[in-house]
């Protein structure tokens, strides 16, 4: 079983910056990641980061987030962080950490797995 918990939501302007963290009770082999959902839309995901830490992936599309935030990982802490900047009104969301296990994956294979482990989820708000 492996547990997560975020921190580090709140409210921020546009343009903005905002990190959050999320402590995982077992990081060891995990793909780890950042989801959120807006009030009315589809869970999405925003970054992936393999197991080892050397692998990340941004999502493509309209909602991409990439050059804008930053997934890490810290194996020895057992966190995986996402600094935001640049914050838009659209990225208003619950964001979520997640984690499944995958010893070889890289982040773009990570990327295609079902994660089975969440966090709770922590409120991030950006005003224009």
């Amino acid at each position: 079983q492996v547990r997560l918990v975020e921190f580090g939501g709140g409210s921020v302007q546009a343009g903005g910056s905002l990190k959050l963290s999320c402590d995982v009770s077992a990081s060891a082999y995990n793909c780890l990641a950042w989801f959120r959902q807006a009030p009315g839309k589809e869970r999405e995901a925003v970054a992936h980061v393999s197991p080892s830490g050397a692998s990340t992936f941004y999502p493509a599309g309209p909602n991409s987030v990439k050059g804008r935030f930053t997934i890490s990982r810290d194996n020895v802490k057992s966190t995986v962080s996402l600094q935001m900047n640049n914050l838009k009104p659209e990225d208003t969301a619950m964001y979520y950490c997640a984690a499944e296990r995958c010893p070889v994956c890289d982040a773009e294979r990570c990327a295609s797995m079902d994660y089975n482990y969440w966090g709770q989820g922590t409120q991030v708000t950006v005003t224009s």
